[in-house]
């Protein structure tokens, strides 16, 4: 999903900067939007009307769409909603993503551009000789100018081997599940997130739901699975905020979400090591953002003006050189 909120007020302007690409793409990327709206209602117990509090605090000065709702008004879209949860925010403008076409754009556009794509070629050694990177990957040796760290959860491996400093990237796993349900959900139903940070939920095609229990478990750099504690816990979560009854588990998966010791991104070159360049730390926001992102690090690459969409954009939050 794309929700401006999510993230923290800090990231909120590198999402509502890509809202315009994603929404309406240049036509040579894509004939239509990524984006369908979808409203999310973010709830709080009786007893976490202080959360809601902040939660409009925290993005008081950002200019967002909000509405403070009671849970009457809440049952109007999401009918199944317990009693317990009184307070309720209302984010009109939270957007579904088309996940999977967004990316398959991305792929196309960068075959147009002579990229050229390899796969399971795990890079084993990076070093600087005669002012170039030279790179070693499965059976190949690539040689650069400037060496792009956009590698994820990663992104300290790759520093360590190219001789920079680790800027504390840390992984960690989320896990998500989708469930068939009694009563089964209804298409037009908005995104809940729990503002205590404990679940988030959201109608699936079909009548089913995928939910998560918003976890966050640190991890070493690696290949994932579900958990099934966390599994489990998901599904509890979600029937005591609903009155539903999950049948079953349709689907289920893990994910990594690395994130910078300020849970920012971090985009530029790194401050000691030259023509390193940091494009790491997306959290778990880093589809909504890519656009902007995008923009804001072509720019630091290139030296480059930062494009007339980044205007409200602070890009030293972002850069890399605040890890010295």
């Amino acid at each position: 999903f794309w929700t401006e909120t999510y993230g923290g007020p800090l990231v909120t302007p590198l999402t509502s900067a890509s809202r315009a690409f994603l929404d309406n793409p240049p036509k040579d990327f894509s004939e239509t939007s990524f984006l369908r709206p979808r409203g999310a209602i973010n709830i709080g117990r009786e007893d976490q009307e202080d959360l809601a509090d902040q939660f409009l605090a925290d993005f008081a000065d950002s200019g967002l769409a909000m509405e403070r709702w009671s849970w009457e008004k809440s049952i109007s879209l999401s009918p199944d909603l317990k009693p317990v949860w009184k307070h309720a925010i209302y984010e009109p403008e939270c957007c579904d993503i088309d996940v999977a076409a967004l990316h398959a754009a991305y792929l196309r556009d960068a075959k147009r551009k002579s990229v050229e794509l390899i796969c399971r070629a795990p890079v084993t050694n990076i070093r600087k000789k005669d002012d170039a990177w030279e790179l070693v990957a499965g059976d190949e040796m690539y040689r650069a100018t400037i060496l792009i760290n956009a590698a994820g959860a990663w992104a300290d491996s790759v520093a360590r081997m190219a001789g920079a400093k680790p800027v504390g990237i840390q992984p960690y796993i989320r896990n998500m599940v989708q469930i068939e349900s009694d009563p089964p959900s209804s298409p037009d139903m908005p995104l809940v997130v729990g503002l205590d940070g404990s679940f988030y939920f959201k109608p699936e095609a079909g009548g089913g739901y995928w939910i998560s229990p918003h976890d966050e478990l640190p991890t070493e750099p690696c290949d994932v699975a579900p958990d099934e504690l966390s599994i489990a816990i998901a599904i509890d979560r979600f029937e005591k905020a609903v009155d539903v009854e999950v049948k079953r588990v349709t689907r289920k998966w893990a994910g990594l979400r690395s994130f910078a010791p300020d849970r920012l991104p971090v985009i530029g070159f790194d401050s000691k090591v030259a023509d390193f360049f940091w494009f790491a730390g997306q959290g778990g926001f880093g589809i909504q953002t890519a656009p902007a992102a995008a923009k804001l690090g072509g720019a630091a690459l290139l030296g480059r003006a930062a494009d007339a969409s980044l205007h409200a954009v602070d890009a030293g939050l972002y850069a890399a050189s605040r890890f010295r």
